[in-house]
């Protein structure tokens, strides 16, 4: 039996454990750094496992790492476990039913994703255990990936510093190994100060937070022509002043995301952004306060890394799949919206041609992809990590094909049948994976010699201010 089996058997006899810790982090669905109950469940389970944990990581209440091993190879297995905010959804349900509307849930599937990298690093060290292998096994428990790209503030203080190899994954609806070109992203808040006042009777006194707010965005609007292809810049009114008309608003707040496919042209349009910023206080005769809280870096893929991933990927598929699961991801598929389910027959064509109507017969692709589909218009914390630590990443299925993404359709799923496939399966791959690189010290050589060759002379460019902060915003 090979080594890619017997870990698999390790991850299958302990499956119900995991499924049990996936679907309880997708009830407590809990946002960036308030993952409390989530990071917990996650720390005191591998402390149980035999894990050395630390915790409160790089000033983050709700990161830990758990650790098992010593000395070289270090190989890190990322997790997460942040919801989003607003997507509170009922489980199984093919109609839009939250649980408490307003509340969040996990629209992006990260209960499942951290849940799978934490049943790797719990198989890995069975085995190690089993044949006596020296290395260092570890979890990283990365909270607030979703908008406040928490792995960067543990990227700059350092603590993948002595790693040698990351691998980690992401639910989705496709397999596939995840190439590079995610998008390098800064999250900033704009808060405009101005004067109240009568808005009927004396107008004239005040000074509207609110049309700065509105002005700054026309101006950004205008810049959409102006800027490359492929960079995005996106906003949501935080602060819309009160809910008064007749009160001038005397402060006003957006949140934008700017987004490039480099740091540097990130920064180059954060800095037109703020110019339009400032012309709209001086248009309105407010003042603007511009604090920058997040920052992602574009994702680096390893071909060394990949291509073992890829390796372990065609070992494992097809996951396969029973006639009521068939049927549990077709209701979810006829529920998508007509854009997503042209985007479902676009994708289908590209990755079979003539083919794609008898692929769109099956709402789960049960093979491995292997041709580019375009997309990549994404963040990822990963990113921040790929610049360090020589990175790979794939995605697997844990949704019906054509599922959105960041929709109430992914939290539906999220306890269903093909999710908890779909998180074993991943959780077997990351730990074939892992284990190649901790018992073939070339692979290690090989995958930092592609590392640096990628870079071609770049260092991490570490774009988060330095009196940033994780923090709850």
């Amino acid at each position: 039996m090979s080594y890619t089996q017997e870990l698999a058997q390790i991850i299958e006899a302990r499956k119900e454990e995991f499924v049990n810790i996936s679907d309880k982090i997708w009830e407590f669905a809990e946002s960036r750094f308030q993952e409390f109950q989530s990071s917990n469940l996650q720390a005191e389970y591998m402390r149980a496992q035999g894990f050395r944990i630390s915790l409160g990581v790089a000033g983050e209440e709700t990161a830990f790492i758990a650790e098992y091993g010593q000395g070289k190879p270090v190989v890190a297995l990322l997790g997460e476990y942040d919801a989003l905010s607003g997507l509170s959804q009922q489980a199984d349900k093919a109609e839009h039913c939250p649980i408490e509307p307003g509340k969040d849930g996990h629209g992006c599937g990260h209960n499942l994703l951290g849940t799978a990298s934490l049943a790797a690093a719990v198989a890995l060290k069975e085995y190690m255990e089993q044949n006596k292998l020296p290395g260092t096994v570890r979890y990283y428990g990365c909270p607030a990936e979703e908008n406040a790209g928490g792995k960067a503030f543990l990227v700059r203080d350092g603590v993948f510093a002595d790693c040698d190899i990351a691998i980690t994954w992401h639910p989705g609806w496709m397999n596939q190994v995840t190439p590079s070109g995610s998008l390098a992203n800064f999250r900033v808040f704009y808060t405009f100060h101005g004067t109240s006042s009568h808005a009927a009777g004396a107008p004239h006194l005040g000074r509207s937070a609110l049309d700065g707010v509105e002005i700054m965005d026309v101006g950004v609007n205008y810049m959409r022509e102006h800027m490359i292809d492929d960079a995005r810049i996106h906003y949501a009114i935080i602060n819309t002043g009160g809910t008064a008309p007749n009160v001038v608003q005397s402060e006003a707040q957006v949140l934008y995301a700017i987004r490039a496919p480099k740091v540097t042209q990130v920064k180059e349009l954060f800095e037109r952004v703020n110019d339009c910023a400032r012309g709209a206080a001086l248009i309105t005769g407010t003042t603007v306060d511009i604090k920058q809280v997040a920052a992602y870096s574009d994702y680096r893929a390893n071909d060394v890394i990949s291509q073992r991933i890829g390796v372990h990927m065609d070992e494992l598929l097809p996951v396969g799949y029973t006639e009521e699961e068939l049927a549990y991801a077709k209701k979810f598929q006829n529920v998508i919206t007509d854009l997503d389910k042209n985007n479902l027959k676009e994708t289908a064509k590209r990755l079979a041609g003539r083919d794609s109507a008898q692929l769109l017969e099956n709402p789960l692709f049960d093979f491995r992809v292997t041709k580019q589909t375009g997309g990549g218009k994404g963040s990822t914390d990963v990113g921040d990590v790929s610049w360090v630590v020589p990175t790979g990443q794939f995605s697997a299925v844990t949704w019906a094909a054509g599922t959105p993404g960041h929709a109430w359709q992914i939290v539906a799923q999220g306890k269903g049948p093909v999710a908890h496939k779909g998180m074993i399966f991943a959780a077997k791959v990351m730990a074939a994976t892992a284990y190649d690189f901790l018992t073939q010290p070339q692979l290690v050589e090989q995958a930092k010699e592609a590392w640096l060759a990628d870079l071609d002379g770049e260092t991490y460019p570490n774009a988060l201010p330095a009196d940033a902060k994780p923090e709850i915003w």
